[in-house]
């Protein structure tokens, strides 16, 4: 796990109460629902999203993707995205 990132295994992360994620057809893509308006995500943030949406442990999510695409390299990309929805407020952290 890329130590840069304060994430960790154990941690469990979920879609933040105040979003609404959904997939929006007029759209043809995920969203993020919020008061003031909506994220439009890409293919692979929705993807990563809708795993997050289930409330899960950061480990299970990062064995569940490198899984199914048999590629451990994209750990570090998962959890640098997971960080900066982090940071965006769209997900937050229980540990």
């Amino acid at each position: 796990m890329n130590n840069n990132v304060g994430l960790q295994r154990t941690d469990i992360v979920e879609i933040d109460p105040t979003f609404l994620f959904r997939w929006e057809e007029p759209q043809r893509a995920y969203v993020l629902l919020y008061p003031e308006g909506l994220v439009k995500l890409n293919s692979t943030a929705g993807e990563i999203l809708a795993v997050v949406a289930q409330t899960v442990a950061v480990g299970d999510l990062l064995d569940n993707f490198i899984a199914k695409y048999n590629n451990p390299d994209i750990e570090d990309d998962i959890l640098t995205f997971l960080e900066a929805s982090n940071e965006r407020g769209w997900v937050r952290i229980k540990r």
